[in-house]
């Protein structure tokens, strides 16, 4: 079995590289729907955000409030260090269990972990070959969310510079895979990263422009 890391910058593409890894065939473990999944009501997760952040990030159901959580942590990098303290342990519980099952059913194929603040940290936590970062111009990433996200242009630029840099994270790639061009070329791009990744091929440094 063959771990690769998987991570981009918001509005990257990386969901639609995911995508198509796992239709070549690849297994993939998104951390973004295992974060979900250790917040979901009745779960320790939420039960911590709760003692933590108080009842009113609940919704009357007793579901987690995403937007009020992110209302309280955005720009306010106590709050935020304290959710990552109780959501990250638990997203790499999760993921780590993955990789063990899936290496004890014996699926020896290409495992893709997609991690999006990847750069940020905690890549010594996984047995990465390869890290593959979706690469895109930051003007094409906001404009892209803005038009299918449907986040207004100032919260897109303010999500964008909330994360590393572009420069810090293409410094952590061994393959890239630029995202600024048409849906067509990233398909193309993605097929030709997967053979590479599954081939054997030597990939430090390589690019996939």
């Amino acid at each position: 079995m063959k771990i690769v890391g998987l991570t981009g910058c918001v509005g990257s593409g990386k969901s639609s590289v995911s995508d198509i890894f796992q239709e070549l065939g690849a297994r993939v473990v998104d951390a973004d729907i295992i974060a979900r999944k250790v917040v979901a009501k009745d779960s320790e997760g939420l039960a911590s955000i709760v003692s933590r952040f108080g009842r009113e990030i609940l919704t009357s159901d007793g579901s987690l409030d995403r937007a009020r959580l992110a209302d309280l942590v955005f720009g306010d990098a106590a709050a935020l260090a304290d959710l990552n303290a109780i959501v990250h342990p638990l997203v790499n519980q999760e993921m780590m269990k993955q990789i063990t099952d899936a290496a004890a059913s014996g699926f020896d194929g290409l495992m893709v972990l997609v991690i999006p603040l990847l750069a940020e940290g905690g890549r010594d936590r996984y047995p990465f070959s390869d890290v593959v970062v979706v690469d895109i111009d930051p003007e094409i990433a906001i404009q892209r969310l803005v038009r299918f996200r449907g986040m207004s242009e100032s919260d897109a630029r303010a999500r964008l510079s909330a994360q590393v840099s572009r420069q810090a994270r293409l410094e952590i790639a061994t393959m890239v895979i630029a995202n600024s061009g048409s849906v067509e070329d990233l398909r193309r791009r993605s097929v030709e990263t997967y053979q590479a990744l599954t081939s054997g091929t030597d990939s430090a440094s390589s690019n996939t422009n």
